[in-house]
């Protein structure tokens, strides 16, 4: 929602009244991956606790401005297991104007204005861990655990011949919104991504979309985060991993 007051200025919250005391409180917006968010609401970490601390590295060399400011995210849990424990936070500029609203008791308050927007991905530091990680969702996902068994004696149900002529009808009616490409996990895909770029280093866009029978635009999204593009060369018109993936998917030991 975009930011602005309501009817009620800086006032209360009844009668239809929007409080906008707090409407310039600077407050950052994260992309937080879905693993971290199931591991914070998990954590044993006491709640007058900080769950994280963020770290802010300025360098006063850099010429360029927004490369001098470096923000790094490490998470407090002891319990965490295989997930990462520091993250890059990549912040955006360009991003719609956004405040952040509560409700309580039909009482609407603005809590602040997103002022930072940013993505988190595994620090450098963490790609190990975040690679085995990603290795032990894809095995996870990919073991098949449905079965198909016979119980007793009984003898198989025959349909009759009307029934089955209704059933053969109904099955040359596809409506087209069962043909479409239904999207899987985010976190899930990215696993199984992983798990194509170690069976072959190049894939194009078709050939990715045809293996995981997903939406284009959605591998798109995926290909941006995870993937640079061959623009020549051999591999021309194929995507390959960033190098910071590379690392951990040509590491073996994980």
């Amino acid at each position: 929602m975009e930011g602005g007051g309501g009817g009620g200025g800086g006032g209360g919250g009844g009668g239809g009244h929007i409080d906008t005391t707090k409407a310039e409180k600077a407050v950052w917006l994260m992309k937080c991956p879905a693993v971290v968010s199931r591991s914070l609401q998990s954590s044993s970490i006491p709640t007058d606790l900080p769950v994280a601390k963020v770290i802010v590295s300025v360098d006063p060399l850099c010429s360029k401005s927004d490369e001098a400011t470096q923000f790094t995210m490490e998470l407090s849990g002891s319990d965490l297991g295989n997930v990462p424990k520091c993250f890059s936070m990549d912040m955006s500029k360009g991003f719609v104007p956004m405040s952040v609203f509560s409700e309580d008791q039909g009482k609407i308050c603005v809590e602040g204005k997103i002022f930072n927007k940013f993505d988190m991905k595994p620090h450098y530091d963490a790609i190990e861990s975040y690679g085995k990680l990603c290795r032990e969702r894809t095995d996870k996902s990919m073991t098949k655990t449905r079965q198909i068994q016979m119980i007793g004696n009984e003898r198989p149900m025959v349909p009759m011949p009307g029934i089955t002529h209704v059933q053969e009808k109904r099955k040359v009616v596809v409506k087209a919104s069962e043909t479409k490409r239904t999207r899987r996990d985010r976190g899930e895909m990215e696993d199984i991504m992983f798990k194509l770029f170690e069976q072959q280093p190049n894939w194009t866009l078709k050939e990715l979309v045809q293996k995981t029978d997903q939406p284009e635009q959605f591998m798109k999204d995926i290909l941006k985060d995870l993937c640079v593009y061959n623009n020549k060369g051999a591999n021309q018109g194929s995507y390959e991993l960033k190098p910071e993936y590379k690392r951990s998917a040509d590491d073996p030991s994980g």
